[in-house]
């Protein structure tokens, strides 16, 4: 293990991209009964500042375009979480013609933790998951999202009228 994979581990900074329903477990988990800080988790300001993007909730067609904004402005190594069912398959919106049914195909996903919404103590074991992950070299989604970008492409541009969003 190297030193410098075992000390990303114990430092994540999180920008949290709260979309619906998903954030409202965020605080409890923040705050002192749950304390997410002793993990060396802690929220940031800004995407520069930030190694975990942490996507809550339903994701719409005009909402994914800010997310990968978002996680293109992130420095590598980067890392994301999807939080909750409507990340992973589009959740109660599943056959909603505006919502994103699987972030995946748009931005790699590390670790997802499914729930609707899932608890404070399934977001720790998301982050120990992520951390572990890092220290074991495994949490590769940015080096996926750079030697695959052109089939990420293909989807984003799928998926968003370029013209008329003006993105990629």
């Amino acid at each position: 293990m190297a030193i410098k994979q075992w000390a990303q581990g114990r430092s994540l900074w999180l920008m949290h991209f709260c979309t619906g329903c998903g954030a409202v477990e965020l605080p409890p988990t923040m705050t002192s009964r749950f304390d997410m800080e002793r993990f060396g988790i802690a929220p940031m300001a800004t995407p520069r500042q930030a190694d975990v993007l942490l996507v809550t909730g339903y994701l719409t067609v005009k909402t994914l375009k800010r997310v990968i904004r978002s996680y293109e402005q992130m420095i590598d190594p980067k890392y994301v979480i999807g939080f909750g069912s409507c990340t992973v398959n589009g959740g109660m919106y599943y056959d909603s013609y505006n919502v994103i049914n699987h972030l995946d195909l748009y931005i790699p996903v590390d670790v997802y933790v499914a729930g609707c919404m899932p608890r404070p103590e399934a977001i720790i074991d998301a982050f120990l998951k992520l951390r572990q992950m890092i220290v074991n070299g495994e949490a590769d989604g940015w080096k996926r999202y750079r030697e695959n970008l052109e089939w990420y492409r293909k989807n984003q541009r799928k998926i968003l009228d370029v013209d008329k969003w003006g993105l990629l």
